[in-house]
């Protein structure tokens, strides 16, 4: 609707502005705050003041006059310095319910992407323990991002980027062998720097049964390289010496083996638990296949006309490209860096033919995107097609009181918890609700409630109120077919009507909003807004009861705004249900 408004305005302008309408920005067309003053709003006379040297006022008008003509618009007014105010006829927005009923699921999506190939990576949490709610928020963000994409004509990708290869699968290793030996020995040490999750625990007794000559090695016990100091660097250091002592006790093989193992574990269990959450990938890419299939040597010898040695170091020039400084890639002892294996992951996703690489990270990630674009322009590959999307901390409150969470202490609430607790669908829309780059603070009480206070449930509960209608509709014997609510949909006159129309017209150019501008919280609010609109038309407009030429055209509108409700709440990854 708002695209052929877009077109009615830019026909308008023509004989106006002449060549300066094409200067505007989409025509200032926006949707009004208050259906008082219109349903969109224009500020193009505004804009085109200056470049004509005419008074906005006046231009308003002729513009307006243009715009009247048109079948589509019911009525048109200017107000204030210049803005034009413009009502859509109600025939228009009768038709486009027969639109979405005809259109059905696929209603409210488009070919804005031309099939472009978008390759969407988001969680890629390591492989060291079970996913917590900050996990589970990029999971929702990422995946509804997909959902958008694809709606809007994209071919996506969907991609979890697997660290297997770093020092962080050692230090998993490292902390499942100390589980073991206190399964001997209660009174053994565990550091502070290991992870301390009780998860390590299940993993120890799992390993203990897999790898008896692990067992039998930590009936032996081990020794310990040094008192262990405090905290900050000085602990990672004795972790660090820890890890080089069990290779020792253990072998490198079996030490590789227990940490190896311990990580697939880890990773069958996040596998679980986003497809649970209603989340799959179409690859999972191993940081370790990267090394061992010479991907990363392959980048680095064709990075070797820009790379340099210092300090018996690689280093790659990333400042002469945009980054704020050079980087590092393969270190003195010859290994190589975690930058490397990114600019040969991304370099790899361009590869396999994607057009855009969007990254969904978290907001510590924040100096990641210069430093990448640095390494593909490097490369031969346009830095713009990296794109990074920050997703903010997750807070969870019960009871008005905020949990404490420590990732690498244990004390961590887990997306399997959060899911059990609140369900995938509340779970999902509290997600992306607010901004991706906001903080979030999730109400765990208000997420259980079964009421209007809850906004999931307010929405899954108007979709309810559709389905419950027509049961109630067929329970009374009453007919109906669509081609019927067409003939008599233009009784519907009232004013709940024309504003619940309206909401349901706009789901199309709210799904190209959330898309492009990469905002799923934009269709979260729509969502919103639109049940709002469904239950004032429900508590006000009797629909069964009505004379039977109003009924049938108010079961199409019914019909309509189920149909709407289950497209928005399906490109969100939440359930539509028929009963609440």
């Amino acid at each position: 609707m708002k695209k052929a408004l877009s077109k009615l305005l830019e026909q308008a302008l023509l004989p106006v502005a002449g060549d300066h309408a094409g200067r505007l920005r989409h025509a200032g067309l926006e949707q009004a705050r208050d259906a008082r003053n219109g349903h969109y709003a224009s500020s193009a006379a505004m804009q085109l003041a200056g470049q004509l040297k005419r008074p906005p006022a006046e231009i308003a008008e002729e513009i307006a006059a243009g715009l009247s003509q048109h079948s589509l618009i019911g009525r048109v007014e200017t107000a204030g310095p210049g803005f034009i105010n413009i009502w859509l006829d109600p025939g228009a927005l009768q038709a486009e319910l027969v639109r979405i009923v005809a259109e059905s699921d696929a209603y409210g999506s488009c070919d804005l992407g031309g099939s472009r190939k978008v390759l969407v990576e988001f969680v890629s949490a390591n492989p060291t323990g079970p996913l917590h709610v900050g996990h589970g928020r990029h999971a929702a963000v990422g995946d509804c991002l997909a959902r958008l994409l694809e709606a809007t004509g994209h071919e996506v990708w969907r991609e979890y980027y697997v660290n297997d290869a770093g020092r962080q699968l050692a230090v998993l290793g490292l902390s499942v062998w100390l589980r073991m030996v206190q399964r001997e020995d209660a009174g053994a040490r565990f550091p502070e720097g290991a992870y301390r999750g009780e998860y390590v625990f299940d993993l120890a007794g799992r390993m203990a049964g897999e790898l008896p000559e692990a067992a039998e090695a930590a009936r032996k016990g081990m020794g310990w390289p040094e008192d262990e100091p405090a905290h900050g660097k000085d602990a990672d250091r004795y972790v660090d010496a820890l890890i080089n002592t069990t290779r020792e006790t253990l072998g490198d093989e079996l030490f590789a083996d227990i940490g190896r193992l311990a990580g697939e574990w880890v990773l069958d269990d996040i596998r679980d638990d986003l497809e649970q959450f209603g989340v799959g990938f179409d690859h999972w890419q191993s940081e370790r296949e990267l090394v061992t299939g010479g991907e990363i040597d392959a980048c680095l010898e064709k990075l070797a006309g820009v790379t340099y040695r210092r300090d018996g170091a690689l280093w790659f020039p990333a400042e002469k490209y945009g980054d704020e400084k050079d980087r590092v890639v393969v270190r003195a002892d010859g290994r190589s860096t975690y930058f490397a294996s990114d600019i040969a992951y991304h370099y790899g996703k361009r590869k396999r033919g994607a057009d855009v690489l969007l990254d969904v990270l978290g907001a510590d990630h924040h100096g990641y995107v210069d430093r990448v674009r640095a390494g593909l322009e490097a490369l031969g590959e346009p830095p713009s097609s990296l794109e990074v999307r920050l997703v903010q901390f997750v807070a969870l409150y019960r009871g008005g009181e905020r949990v404490a969470m420590s990732t690498r202490g244990g004390e961590f609430e887990t997306l399997r918890n959060l899911r059990e607790e609140v369900g995938v669908d509340a779970a999902r829309f509290f997600y992306v609700s607010r901004a991706g780059e906001q903080h979030l603070d999730f109400d765990l009480d208000l997420a259980r409630k079964q009421s209007n206070e809850n906004p999931v449930y307010y929405v899954q509960y108007a979709h309810a109120r559709v389905a419950s209608l027509f049961e109630k509709m067929r329970a009374r014997g009453i007919g109906f077919s669509p081609d019927e609510g067409e003939e008599h949909a233009g009784l519907l006159e009232h004013e709940r009507e024309i504003d619940l129309m309206l909401a349901l017209a706009r789901l199309p150019e709210t799904v190209e909003q959330a898309a492009v501008q990469r905002a799923p919280q934009v269709l979260a609010h729509y969502l919103i807004g639109l049940a709002q609109a469904f239950h004032g038309w429900y508590n006000h407009c009797k629909v069964l009861d009505a004379e039977s030429g109003l009924r049938c055209a108010r079961l199409l509108l019914a019909q309509a705004s189920g149909q709407v409700l289950r497209n928005g709440l399906g490109l969100l990854g939440v359930s539509a249900p028929r009963s609440m």
